[in-house]
């Protein structure tokens, strides 16, 4: 939760900085941004060879089929939890820089122009890219779809949620007209559901079910943690500006309205369990294991606001738990910032 409220200072902060220069406090959160993108692509290239090797060796007959697909899970798995690790590692850096701006540390640079910089004679606008880059961070609440509704829910409302953050490219689809645009890349998403009435999460089998804790909790939560590819189409009504009588193209200065979805893999799940110990200490037990949950991920999402804000919903297609009788899938709505 900490983490959850340094990200969304960072971006309230970034919210309001409209001033443009090295050590301003937009400059220092894009670099930290660039640190997470260059992280993600180096594994990701990483996966890559490591792929095109273990398919080598399937070609050779050294390994089976079975053996080949258990390695390459291993591997993204490995992968995927090496990416977190490092990009832990930034938190302190974005917590220090939220903590300078607060200070009012940070030197405030004369305004410039937002979207140009000039090199000689020539003014290079940013806005006639046809593809730029956003930060990507979205909170809210989180349950499960059960029976085909939410209503009657075995976990709280308001105190299980959601929250996501990643790198995101955006790509004008039409030369001429700004409507259009393609969203991709990645995100790490964060599922939180806390169990009513003394519940906690048991694997039996193949089976995992919601039975009573022997002890009185004071809190439970079940978490899993995703690498996914979002991937939306969208429509943009921010409307075209002109320089020196030519047309450029700008996003996210008006309506927006995003629909598409996302795959991906879970990297790790773990329960926590909260009680008192009788001797007023406080004590809280972390399980991890996969709970028979589901190792791939996939599902539908769409947004709308306005500007960088907008309103969030996603859906998972694919139940929660692998094998389990009554079939449960993830959802979640929140608010979601796009950071250009």
């Amino acid at each position: 939760m900490r983490n959850l409220i340094v990200y969304l200072t960072l971006i309230l902060c970034l919210f309001v900085n409209k001033v443009v220069g090295q050590e301003t406090f937009e400059a220092r959160a894009r670099a930290i941004a660039d640190k997470i993108e260059a992280i993600t692509l180096s594994e990701k290239e990483a996966l890559k060879k490591e792929v095109e090797a273990i398919n080598s060796d399937l070609d050779k007959g050294i390994i089976t089929k079975d053996q080949a697909a258990s390695k390459k899970q291993e591997l993204a798995t490995m992968r995927a939890k090496t990416i977190e690790t490092k990009v832990a590692s930034l938190q302190d850096e974005l917590k220090n820089l939220v903590q300078e701006k607060v200070d009012g540390k940070l030197a405030e640079n004369k305004k410039l122009k937002k979207f140009s910089f000039s090199i000689g004679k020539d003014t290079v606008s940013k806005s006639e890219k046809r593809t730029t880059s956003q930060f990507v961070f979205a909170a809210g609440v989180n349950n499960l779809v059960t029976n085909g509704q939410v209503a009657n829910s075995d976990f709280r409302y308001w105190g299980s949620h959601f929250y996501e953050w990643g790198l995101t490219y955006n790509t004008r689809l039409l030369k001429t007209k700004n409507l259009l645009h393609l969203k991709y890349g990645l995100s790490v998403m964060y599922n939180n559901l806390r169990p009513t009435d003394n519940r906690v999460f048991v694997k039996s089998g193949d089976q995992t079910t919601l039975q009573t804790s022997p002890i009185h909790l004071d809190d439970s939560r079940f978490r899993n943690v995703y690498l996914v590819a979002p991937l939306h189409l969208e429509f943009d009504f921010s409307k075209n500006k002109s320089n020196d009588g030519k047309p450029f193209f700008q996003s996210h200065q008006s309506f927006r309205l995003g629909l598409g979805g996302y795959a991906g893999f879970r990297i790790k799940s773990k329960q926590f369990e909260l009680f008192d110990n009788g001797q007023n200490q406080d004590v809280t037990v972390k399980t991890k294991g996969d709970f028979n949950v589901n190792d791939f991920i996939y599902g539908v999402s769409g947004f709308i606001g306005y500007k960088e804000t907008s309103l969030y919903l996603k859906y998972d297609l694919n139940p929660i738990f692998q094998n389990n009788v009554i079939k449960q899938n993830n959802i979640s709505l929140g608010i979601r910032f796009d950071f250009n």
